[in-house]
């Protein structure tokens, strides 16, 4: 019997894969920011993230209201849901923002990305390459007798797929502007 009350072979799961059923569950939220569009605003809003060791996996930033000078700064973090509300509590308390809003908590809503992917390849990788793109709905947006550039919008999950099937293709390079994100309905 070993320390975890787990007789040997009893189970094919690895003792790594054992949690805590207790310990808190981390999960990704989207995270919408209204501030004002000045100098400076988004080095303290990041400021924030990494001086508190919160990971960002997606950002993006553009102004929405240009008379009113103000931007809107999406963030996709992970965290604790503890951890969640103090971000977004020490967010709130910043003085050029204006608003903070939790998409994943507030209700449905629609996430989009957009993706640049560079394919390089000859003959059947080629076709292969554009026969998928169909199916995943991308456009070629510059083609050379050497590569292709295909633009496509979609979840990020989608965007991770179609990168997943054009490596082995020929994937030699990738932009993503990070999510957009807005609640649905009124």
């Amino acid at each position: 019997m070993s320390a975890l009350n787990i007789r040997r072979g009893a189970s094919s799961q690895s003792a790594y894969d054992l949690r805590d059923p207790n310990a808190p569950v981390t999960g990704s939220h989207t995270l919408a920011v209204i501030v004002e569009n000045e100098p400076g605003v988004l080095a303290r809003v990041i400021g924030l993230f990494s001086g508190r060791g919160y990971n960002i996996e997606s950002l993006t930033v553009a102004e929405v209201d240009h008379a009113g000078h103000r931007s809107r700064i999406t963030i996709v973090t992970t965290g604790t849901p503890q951890v969640i509300e103090q971000i977004k509590a020490q967010l709130e308390r910043m003085v050029p923002v204006h608003m903070v809003r939790d998409l994943t908590v507030d209700g449905p809503a629609v996430q989009r990305e957009l993706g640049l992917l560079k394919v390089a390849g000859r003959g059947e990788a080629r076709i292969e390459a554009l026969r998928l793109a169909e199916i995943f709905r991308a456009n070629v947006v510059d083609s050379t007798l050497e590569s292709f550039v295909f633009e496509i919008t979609g979840t990020p999950e989608k965007i991770d797929a179609f990168a997943d099937l054009m490596r082995p293709l020929g994937l030699c390079e990738m932009a993503r502007t990070g999510v957009a994100a807005l609640a649905r309905g009124a």
